[in-house]
């Protein structure tokens, strides 16, 4: 039997949290798109269905944010650069809308900004 060490278990903590804020920021995302998509909907049943499902999309997003007991505050940087990043994605890919340059160079600031928050220690 292999014992864990300490910084293992940290690193597959890490990742863990990462990956709880990776889902969250796809469900916000995605959530936020079935909306969009809902809003221009060509049909009434169409709406209806991307506006109902976005709602249950958007509300597992507040499960998943808000259940594990974290320092949100302190994981911010990380997650708002997720979401950041995911939404543009998705808007060129859905949507077909390209970032710009002012979307690129205010990105590289979130993402900078996020780095700093999440690896600054006091």
């Amino acid at each position: 039997m292999v014992l864990a060490s300490p910084d293992r278990e940290v690193g597959l903590a890490n990742i863990a949290i990462l990956a709880a804020l990776l889902l969250a920021a796809l469900l916000e995302v995605g959530g936020d798109a079935l909306v969009r998509a809902g809003l221009h909907g060509a049909t009434i049943p169409a709406r209806l269905g991307f506006l109902a499902l976005g709602g249950v999309v958007l509300f597992a997003y507040g499960v998943t944010v808000n259940l594990p007991p974290w320092d949100f505050g302190r994981l911010l940087g990380v997650y708002v650069t997720l979401f950041f990043l995911l939404a543009q994605l998705v808007s060129w890919l859905a949507f077909g809308i390209r970032p710009t340059v002012p979307i690129l160079v205010g990105g590289a600031l979130i993402v900078a900004g996020g780095l700093t928050i999440t690896f600054w220690r006091d």
